[in-house]
């Protein structure tokens, strides 16, 4: 029963929670203003959310009919019986509680319960959770309008980041932009591999996926597009700060990012695919421990 429950939260995605809260935390500490409370209790709320995130997929899908017989990936939970619509639906309710008093925690932690600034992140948390459901379920989920990557990249990059940092310092700097952007871009090229290797069954069931819509061909210009984005973002601001001790040790996680293209693009089917969205999460939560190493000792 556990062993069903552990593939249901897909923990092979969890890097892509860490790596956000990660870089807001790093650049926090850069700035010189990290709080050790502050980073445990975003990881543990984002923690939540992605998972809350996974289950409302699982269960949306399987209501929608995309995850079908006809589907390449690997079978979800609803869909081959391990675990019933009835509890799955009850443990996305858990996850939503558990993500919102994390939430409430840490504003409290961060910036105190009752200012503008905890109801301006209390309506942020709030849309997140919506957003995580709404994904797959409803009368008109925006994943099956092809959204998703703008959701990604707002709440795994630019929200994610600059959010966490903003909770850290309580300031901004409008160049941790550009390191947020490239978590941004990194999680989205992670979904855009789940919708290339979905193609067929999404288009079936009537998601229109980008791959859906653009092609796998241009699909696979647009994944690359996403990668190389995310690395150029990231040297930029190396740069500025003239972090060149730092650029030469980012650098190296780069490489992970250049086979895996050299990966996908080689790829001729599902399985082929598949492993690459594990490798490309692993990869990204290597960049910022990279990323954030190096701008503090080197």
């Amino acid at each position: 029963m556990l062993k069903n429950w552990l593939e249901a939260f897909r923990l092979r995605t969890l890097p892509l929670a860490l790596s956000c809260i990660g870089m807001g935390s790093f650049l926090a500490a850069f700035y010189g203003s990290f709080n050790l409370s502050v980073c445990i209790l975003s990881l543990t709320t984002t923690l939540f959310l992605q998972i809350l995130s996974n289950l409302a997929n699982d269960y949306g899908d399987s209501v929608h009919g995309a995850d079908s017989a006809e589907r390449e990936g690997p079978q979800r939970s609803v869909q081959r019986g391990s675990i019933t619509s009835k509890a799955m639906f009850k443990s996305i309710i858990v996850f939503a509680v558990l993500s919102f008093i994390s939430g409430i925690f840490l504003l409290h932690f961060s910036v105190g319960i009752g200012s503008t600034t905890f109801y301006v992140f209390l309506g942020l948390g709030l849309a997140a959770i919506a957003a995580a459901i709404a994904y797959t379920n409803g009368k008109r989920p925006y994943g099956y309008s092809g959204l998703g990557d703008i959701s990604v990249f707002l709440f795994f990059g630019l929200l994610g980041v600059c959010g966490t940092y903003y909770l850290h310092a309580e300031s901004f700097e409008v160049l941790i932009l550009l390191p947020a952007a490239s978590c941004g871009f990194f999680a989205t090229g992670v979904l855009n591999v789940n919708n290339i290797r979905d193609i067929k069954s999404d288009k079936a069931a009537g998601k229109n996926s980008i791959p859906v819509r653009i092609g796998k061909k241009n699909a696979l210009i647009y994944h690359s597009t996403l990668i190389i984005l995310g690395c150029l973002s990231s040297l930029i601001f190396l740069i500025i700060h003239e972090e060149f001790y730092a650029i030469i040790s980012v650098v190296i996680s780069f490489f992970l990012f250049g086979k895996h293209l050299i990966k996908v693009q080689k790829a001729k089917n599902s399985s082929d695919l598949d492993p690459q969205l594990k490798f490309l999460a692993l990869s990204t939560l290597s960049f910022v421990l990279l990323f954030g190493i190096s701008i503090h000792w080197l």
